[in-house]
């Protein structure tokens, strides 16, 4: 079992939640519903897979739960894309915060390769290392 507030990925994931919450409060009203809640749902789930994962008891549960936040993150990628597609936010925005995931991308994955060694040989042999 893993202290999730200690780990740099969920601090990281935290302070991007609350990016994401103020780049969306700039939205349109009637996207409230739609991207807003999508958004903010999607950088909420990086954080609390990260942290349930953390809290499980075997290496490879925390894995289990690092790659769901991982699939949430590039569901949250493809969110500020098209919100900056549709000219809901600037391509400064847009690429601000797309800095700061990708950054918790590569920590999480870095994570997981490290929890799970057997992934890093799976990656490498098939030539994504």
């Amino acid at each position: 079992m893993h202290n999730y507030r200690q780990l740099k990925v969920w601090e990281k994931t935290i302070d991007l939640i609350v990016d994401i919450y103020k780049v969306t409060a700039e939205f349109l009203k009637e996207e409230k519903y739609s991207l807003i809640s999508q958004m903010r749902r999607s950088a909420v789930s990086i954080a609390s897979n990260i942290a349930e994962g953390a809290g499980r008891n075997t290496e490879k549960d925390f894995c289990h739960f690092l790659a769901m936040a991982h699939g949430s993150s590039y569901e949250l990628e493809t969110q500020i894309i098209v919100s900056q597609k549709l000219n809901l936010i600037s391509k400064e925005t847009s690429d601000n915060v797309c800095s700061k995931l990708i950054e918790v991308q590569k920590m999480n994955h870095s994570l997981q390769l490290k929890l799970n060694p057997e992934l890093a040989r799976n990656n490498k042999a098939n030539g994504f290392v």
